[in-house]
């Protein structure tokens, strides 16, 4: 493990004080720190089924609002796993980008996904007006999102954080009591082998 990251503060279950989540950032790699690089990848079924193993349990003990950022990877999969959902629950998203036109540089599949995500969610804002200007506006964002929201959901392995690294070093700059709950790689392997067991053919 990275000496320089201390372990996540990570609760596995809903309980007590714990439970009471209200609005929930969710957030975690980037499509190529996971090694995808389309859409159609099979390996998205299986984050999208533990993100909505999870998020139903938030949602069940009284979410209701999810904020992300909208940027590539898990907070686009957590919208469209929250969009399925509203079939069910009355949980709303909100999508707090950094900047304006945070997608201009991205692959077009995504940029299009991006912008129906604009007109979907149930609130869209970028926190800063114009386009990037510096890092510094990527900092801004994650402390923003860590005030706004009671807890955050990360898809991380802490042995290999990546980019959510800078999430993380962002909860130790805030004063407040902010739980950190995670989807690990072992959750994963759990989760394909739930559906793989739940196809018929698995038993044969």
């Amino acid at each position: 493990m990275n000496k320089e990251l201390k372990p996540y503060k990570s609760y596995n279950v809903l309980s007590g004080k714990d439970s009471k989540v209200k609005i929930l950032h969710v957030t975690g790699y980037k499509p190529t720190e996971l090694g995808i690089f389309k859409e159609n990848d099979p390996r998205i079924v299986f984050i999208k089924a533990a993100l909505e193993k999870r998020l139903r349990t938030f949602i069940e003990e009284g979410l209701e609002w999810v904020i992300i950022s909208g940027q590539m990877g898990i907070e686009q999969w957590t919208a469209d796993v929250i969009m399925d959902l509203k079939e069910e629950y009355d949980v709303q998203i909100g999508v707090f980008p950094p900047f304006e036109n945070q997608d201009q540089r991205w692959p077009d599949p995504i940029k299009e996904k991006y912008e129906e995500l604009m007109m979907t969610a149930d609130f869209f804002k970028p926190l800063y007006k114009g386009e990037y200007q510096g890092a510094y506006q990527f900092r801004a964002k994650d402390l923003w999102l860590i005030d706004k929201s009671d807890a955050a959901l990360l898809l991380v392995d802490d042995e290999y954080p990546g980019s959510v690294k800078f999430f993380y070093d962002a909860t130790k700059r805030t004063s407040k009591e902010y739980p950190i709950f995670t989807i690990t790689p072992q959750d994963l392997d759990d989760i394909v082998q739930e559906l793989q067991m739940q196809d018929p053919n698995y038993w044969n």
